[in-house]
């Protein structure tokens, strides 16, 4: 049976505004000499999956330093210190897109990658998303929204158009908790 390893030693090597690097020795619950390991200490997440009452999806594009790239998502961010997944969810939903919504559901929560990271990634579906003001991204944050039929994100997700994999996790989890009509 699979046992959790006794932490001997947490020393932080590294802190910036987005993570924390962190070496870990840890000793396995099995016949072998204690190891170091890596950990990423970061935030947890949100992830905001919001319906229009005509069905369309609230997405948005946004440049990501990470790939160089410009990318198709849905909103989401980081949870505020001591902010409740909810509040955090509706906060970026309207801070990214100018949206608010109706009624929320939690669908799920994973985490990002428990190799390496401790935090994890909570996905909410907002229903009756309405624009209800002018979008306050933060100062480094460059956003377009848009609209698309809510039908046509499998679509987009299987041919590549939306590549984020929280998006992506997010979206089986929107399936698995849908309730047949």
């Amino acid at each position: 049976m699979i046992k959790k390893w006794k932490t001997l030693e947490r020393k932080q090597l590294a802190r910036t505004p987005i993570f924390g690097l962190d070496v870990v020795l840890r000793d396995p619950p099995f016949e072998a000499d204690p190891a170091s390991f890596y950990v990423v200490d970061l935030q947890s997440w949100i992830n905001v999956f919001a319906y229009t009452d005509d069905d369309e999806i609230v997405l948005i594009r946004q440049y990501r330093h990470g790939t160089d790239s410009i990318t198709l998502e849905i909103p989401g961010g980081a949870i505020d210190a001591g902010e409740d997944p909810l509040d955090a969810a509706k906060r970026e939903l309207y801070e990214e897109t100018g949206y608010k919504a109706k009624s929320w559901e939690s669908v799920g929560v994973v985490e990002v990658n428990p190799a390496i990271q401790n935090n994890s990634c909570h996905t909410f579906v907002a229903h009756g998303a309405y624009l209800a003001g002018e979008p306050e991204p933060d100062e480094h944050e460059d956003i377009e929204v848009e609209l698309h039929p809510a039908t046509e994100l499998p679509e987009m997700i299987k041919d590549g158009r939306i590549t984020h994999s929280l998006v992506v996790a997010g979206y089986a989890l929107v399936v698995l908790n849908s309730k047949p009509q």
